[in-house]
């Protein structure tokens, strides 16, 4: 059986770390660290959610599947929040799938236990409540960002993003993955990804991704990425 994570470990997550001692204690006694493996689905279309995760490593995409079986990515999830928000909201289920982007480390809780913490622990909801604010402002800026911007801007603004949320400026990707988050067919990816790297803002090589010019790569990206950002910042410091 697992031991609860110590404190510290919470304090990698950006929607954590600010909790008091006494409630970061609680939530760490009913949590447990796991290990994410790339492409691992944490909750599917339809299910009920079972466990919550905090990241504090892995990177999970919150998707949604047509009926064609095409997916587009909804919003990103890093260390600075979870995935499992229906059992915060009480809903049971979402109408997406979360699934592992880039693997790493994260905290699980069981959904009950999580929920029943989270209505009873006044700091935590409130994270909580700011932390659903912002995804929220995420989902619906990727979808004007989907509808108005140009497949370069796309790219770059997740490719930010994405870097922002693994910690690191290289990271596993391939085009294949990246081209299903977005909604396009992969030449289409192909074509920008390429644009990118022949002015020196990415380095992209047998499934890796590095960003080697963040501003030049910033300058490039559409004001989505700001208007994510400073959302996330304002809501939760």
């Amino acid at each position: 059986m697992s031991s609860p994570p110590a404190l510290y470990e919470l304090a990698r997550n950006r929607l954590l770390a600010a909790l008091p001692q006494a409630e970061a204690r609680r939530l760490a006694s009913i949590c447990e660290s796991v290990d994410l493996q790339s492409k691992a689905v944490l909750y599917e279309a339809g299910e009920t959610v079972e466990d919550v995760y905090f990241s504090t490593g892995a990177v999970v995409s919150l998707v949604h599947v047509a009926a064609d079986g095409s997916v587009v990515e909804v919003a990103t999830i890093g260390n600075e929040g979870m995935a499992g928000l229906p059992a915060f909201l009480g809903t049971g289920s979402s109408p997406g799938r979360a699934v592992t982007q880039i693997p790493g480390g994260a905290l699980r809780a069981a959904a009950g236990a999580f929920r029943e913490l989270a209505d009873a622990s006044g700091a935590l909801h409130d994270r909580l409540q700011r932390y659903t604010q912002a995804l929220l402002t995420q989902a619906a800026q990727n979808g004007v960002c989907h509808r108005l911007h140009s497949m370069e801007a796309r790219c770059s603004r997740w490719i930010l993003q994405t870097s922002d949320r693994a910690q690191s400026a290289e990271f596993p990707l391939t085009q294949e993955f990246l081209a299903e988050m977005m909604g396009v067919r992969r030449p289409s990816v192909t074509v920008a990804a390429g644009t990118l790297q022949k002015a020196g803002f990415i380095r992209y090589r047998r499934g890796r991704m590095a960003v080697v010019d963040r501003e030049g790569l910033k300058a490039a990206a559409c004001e989505c990425y700001d208007v994510i950002t400073e959302e996330y910042d304002r809501l939760l410091g």
